[in-house]
């Protein structure tokens, strides 16, 4: 009897074959099509309105903090994480003689739809005052989407439902939801390379008890803002330097008050 093509048996030449191709699908799957990876410094400086603000309602001042950040893109999904260590310096800055470090992650994630430009989301941010002995965890799931114009500018929308894991007095369980982006877009300049980039975060429908409990002059607005702009400069493929806009409203433990700062990096590019 003979068979259609698509259902011929597999004979041992055959099977031998798929089995060598196996491991090479699996190894093309973890290969990947892009990463980078970069340790930097950076020094933070809020500005005089945000000190004056904030005096009495989580104080925010100047610090240098250092930090590793890399990224992956397979065929099947991306990886952006970073990991900051804050007044690596000095454990004793505050006059109190209290440990003023601080330390602060980030992982998030797109695993693809297909072929689509659509994506499950994921997001986990941990951050941890030692002075305070304080620490929350924001997570996120939800969809993503991805897309690039004509003229090389990427943009990377989310919007996922959220939960938070706070400390010793704290509220743990949901918090309603974040919206957010990032962007990107590469150019030149005087025959130099450069690049705009723009991270945001809009946090709504939180939980009444988190506003409450986990902000120095509580309750917070429900809606908060969290972001950052910034220009890079790329004079050789090691090195970037750069100067971020960062802002806020109704995060980083003050509630009500806008904050804004000026935040000057140096990065050395090792992937």
């Amino acid at each position: 009897m003979s068979y259609p093509a698509r259902r011929q048996p597999l004979t041992i030449a055959g099977t031998a074959l798929l089995a060598g191709i196996a491991p090479i699908a699996q190894a093309d799957a973890l290969t990947p099509i892009w990463s980078f990876a970069n340790a930097s410094i950076n020094y933070l400086d809020w500005s005089d309105g945000t000190e004056r603000r904030t005096a009495s309602n989580a104080a925010k001042g100047d610090f240098f903090y250092l930090e590793l950040e890399g990224g992956v893109g397979f065929d099947w999904g991306e990886f952006y994480g970073f990991y900051d260590t804050e007044n690596p310096h000095n454990d004793t800055l505050e006059d109190d003689t209290r440990d003023n470090r601080r330390s602060a992650a980030k992982v998030t994630s797109h695993l693809y739809l297909g072929e689509t430009p659509f994506s499950l989301y994921f997001h986990v941010y941990d951050f941890r005052d030692y002075g305070f002995n304080s620490e929350e965890q924001d997570r996120i799931a939800g969809l993503g989407y991805r897309h690039t114009f004509p003229g090389g500018l990427w943009i990377k929308p989310f919007l996922g439902k959220a939960w938070v894991e706070s400390g010793d007095g704290g509220y743990d369980g949901e918090n309603g939801y974040m919206a957010g982006w990032v962007l990107g877009y590469d150019f030149e300049a005087f025959d130099e390379r450069f690049s705009l980039t723009n991270w945001h975060e809009q946090t709504f429908a939180r939980d009444d008890d988190h506003l409450r409990r986990n902000y120095v002059n509580g309750p917070a607005g429900g809606v908060g803002t969290n972001g950052a702009a910034a220009l890079w400069w790329h004079p050789t493929d090691a090195i970037t330097t750069g100067v971020q806009y960062r802002y806020s409203h109704n995060k980083l433990g003050t509630a009500d008050d806008y904050q804004n700062a000026m935040i000057y990096t140096l990065k050395v590019n090792f992937l």
